[in-house]
């Protein structure tokens, strides 16, 4: 389980399949194999740890439902290691399931903040809702407006140069995770008709 709270920004040193092999300097402390890491928010498994960098397995589901399988060596990701019980939970519950992908289509400033909308498919688009919870590349962001096949969010200054969004452009795919209480819902509601 993530929060969505970024922790750094990490380096691809190597993109192969099924391995990543990602350099970090936060996040490598306390990192040990099995452990769980939100990566561009997908949720993968540490399978090694050397110095500076660690390895995940990425299995070809992941590269078919997320950007994982389109970076290359020396993009960014964004990295954040799992919840630990008793902390600050600052964005929302987040599972580093990651939906599907989503194309950023406009990124408009507002002020010091950006102003950016997101196309996203129909059956994603059902569980977002204006001014919820939505994770766009393990970010926790907070929904600005929604469309049918579009929805919107701002960044803060902060957002965009501690997480890859600094690097973002219109055209870009990002990976996205609806609120899994949404997605709750939906099935207990549809097993009560």
């Amino acid at each position: 389980m993530f929060a969505g709270i970024v922790e750094e920004i990490g380096i691809l040193r190597k993109v192969g399949q099924p391995v990543l092999t990602i350099e970090a300097q936060s996040v490598i402390e306390g990192l040990g194999v099995s452990d769980s890491i939100c990566v561009n928010g997908a949720c993968l498994t540490v399978t090694s740890v050397l110095g500076d960098t660690f390895s995940v397995d990425v299995v070809p589901e992941t590269f078919r439902r997320t950007n994982l399988g389109s970076l290359s060596e020396g993009d960014m990701v964004n990295l954040e290691r799992s919840i630990e019980v008793g902390g600050r939970l600052g964005g929302h519950f987040v599972q580093g399931h990651v939906d599907c992908t989503g194309e950023i289509t406009e990124i408009t400033p507002d002020g010091d903040a950006q102003h950016i909308k997101l196309s996203a498919p129909p059956h994603f688009m059902r569980y977002v809702v204006e001014k919820g919870f939505v994770c766009v590349d393990g970010v926790s962001l907070t929904v600005v407006s929604c469309e049918d096949s579009a929805f919107s969010i701002t960044l803060i200054p902060f957002t965009r140069t501690h997480t890859v969004f600094g690097e973002k452009h219109v055209g870009n795919y990002v990976n996205l995770e609806a609120d899994v209480i949404a997605k709750y819902v939906e099935k207990l509601y549809a097993d009560k008709s």
